[in-house]
């Protein structure tokens, strides 16, 4: 197995480690504060829009099973590309649409993902490739989320299924619950 790493910001970290939960070749999706210049940041400051970092997750995937061209196909997929500091209900930079890259080769793949995205968007796309700054581990209630309180909460029911429902039918080989009720 081939261990790499993914660094993503669309919008609430809640709702895009759901749909990173259930693809095939991750191993771990872990919800974080990325971008910013408060060193170790709180939920409550980063909501707060004056750090300067997004809310974001670290994806831990299998290279040979998954590559980052992938995700990043699903990330456009699965988040609107074309809102500036937007997704849905939440506005701030804090859910800006960005992509960290942890090499050249990463950043490479980003500019064409955004490309080979852009003629699926009616809007131009908005999100920034960032430097990779210092990552911040969210809070524990935050891990994991959806599987133990997002089903509860009416924000993530309502933002959540439509999310995971585009991952399943854009990219059903590889999503996990598609896979098995195929």
């Amino acid at each position: 197995m081939t261990t790499e790493i993914a660094t993503f910001a669309g919008g609430c970290f809640w709702c895009t480690e759901a749909v990173f939960n259930d693809v095939i070749g991750v191993e771990k999706v872990e919800s974080g504060y990325i971008g910013g210049s408060v060193p170790n940041p709180t939920y409550r400051q980063v909501c707060g829009g004056d750090t300067g970092h997004a809310e974001a997750i670290r994806i831990t995937f299998d290279a040979e099973q998954l590559h980052y061209g992938d995700l990043l196909d699903m990330f456009f997929a699965t988040h609107d590309p074309t809102t500036l500091n937007r997704q849905g209900n939440d506005v701030g930079t804090q859910y800006r649409s960005a992509i960290f890259p942890h090499s050249d080769e990463q950043r490479d793949q980003a500019i064409a993902a955004i490309k080979r995205a852009s003629a699926t968007w009616p809007a131009p796309i908005v999100t920034t490739i960032e430097p990779l700054t210092e990552w911040y581990v969210a809070e524990d209630y935050h891990q994991e989320y959806w599987g133990n309180d997002g089903q509860r909460n009416p924000y993530c029911l309502a933002v959540i299924p439509p999310k995971l429902n585009k991952l399943r039918k854009s990219f059903a080989a590889r999503s996990k619950s598609a896979q098995a009720v195929a």
